[in-house]
């Protein structure tokens, strides 16, 4: 039995590629993908070659990035973190788990997979199987807003609305927040009113910061959300928010800050500025001991249970694994009709 993993031979250089199959050993379970999601953000990173762990290591120790000491080890096999599938072998000491139950978790794009059997989670049968790859980019989005500390009534603008900024659109929304949805897409901004903005800012036709300002009787945002990824957008979320708020960078930047002059606003107005990450150990430092990651993952997919999130009108395209080189190139051109992209095995 041959099963199938998406590889990364370089830049640009992708392809699903046969792999042996791995045994089952005790407390783990094999699950088979039915679905696979596209990260626009992590996954084009190492599609591009941008990463900075392609140039750089990671040392735990000491939490910083240092020269690296070996080449890139290419093939990259198996990235992704967006997964849902249906467990198909039970390992025999593990009694919460059956075959034929739909779960999801993070195994990368393969056709098949063992991991532990707390790795992966049980989709209630009420649920579209689709809607669970929205597991991982909607805690990134969840992250962002608890990062955000948001109070009923603030004023919060959404800086980029891709698959992660609309989901914290809605989530704002439904923090009680008065959301503004800023990006360049029209259709993406569309998006983002029926998901509850109040205000859409075309950002490549008038100034955020201006809108915000106008909206607010010149004080500007309380909390600005910044998920583009993109510099310019961060030193515009700066510039739009009121005297010491707050500005939660969620993006992942890539090279040199070109477009963000720290000297302007950001000094000025003593904006306090917050990096949000998922793989935190919680979302902020005044969460620790209540909020941790896998309570931001499994609160996000009981909002989508209860009905309260509806990630479904987000998917764009569903491909077939072995068109997983068109898929990543779709997104690498960045169209404007291109959301979620899905891998289906």
């Amino acid at each position: 039995m041959v099963n199938w993993v998406v590889s990364l031979a370089g830049p640009r250089r992708i392809s699903l590629e046969p792999c042996s199959p791995d045994p089952l050993g005790p407390g783990h379970v094999r699950v088979r993908t039915r679905y696979s999601g596209i990260s626009a953000g992590t996954e084009l990173t190492l599609y591009r070659g941008s990463n900075p762990r392609l140039s750089k290591d990671w040392d735990d120790v000491s939490r910083m990035f240092v020269p690296r000491q070996s080449t890139v080890p290419y093939p990259l096999v198996g990235f992704g973190y967006e997964e849902v599938g249906e467990v198909v072998e039970v390992a025999p000491d593990v009694p919460d788990r059956r075959a034929g139950q739909v779960v999801w978790g993070i195994w990368g794009h393969r056709a098949e997979a063992v991991v532990p059997a707390g790795a992966v989670h049980p989709l209630p049968p009420d649920v579209d199987p689709l809607a669970a790859v929205f597991a991982r980019p909607g805690a990134v989005a969840l992250t962002a807003v608890l990062a955000g500390d948001l109070h009923l009534g603030d004023w919060v603008a959404v800086f980029g609305q891709g698959v992660i900024g609309l989901l914290a659109t809605r989530l704002a929304a439904l923090s009680g927040a008065r959301v503004v949805a800023v990006d360049r897409v029209p259709t993406r901004l569309a998006h983002a009113t029926r998901l509850g903005a109040r205000i859409a800012v075309d950002a490549g036709a008038e100034s955020a910061a201006a809108v915000l300002r106008r909206a607010t009787g010149g004080r500007g945002a309380d909390v600005c959300l910044e998920l583009s990824g993109a510099y310019p957008a961060l030193h515009e979320a700066i510039r739009s928010t009121a005297h010491a708020g707050r500005v939660v960078a969620a993006g992942f930047y890539q090279g040199q800050a070109d477009g963000l002059g720290l000297g302007e606003e950001f000094h000025h107005n003593r904006i306090q500025l917050v990096a949000a990450q998922v793989s935190g150990p919680t979302p902020a430092p005044g969460m620790a001991g209540r909020w941790t990651g896998a309570r931001v993952a499994h609160t996000f997919m009981d909002l989508v249970a209860e009905g309260s999130v509806d990630p479904l009108p987000l998917v764009s395209h569903v491909v077939d694994a072995s068109a997983v080189a068109d898929a990543l190139a779709l997104l690498d051109r960045g169209d404007a009709d291109v959301l979620q992209v899905v891998l289906r095995f």
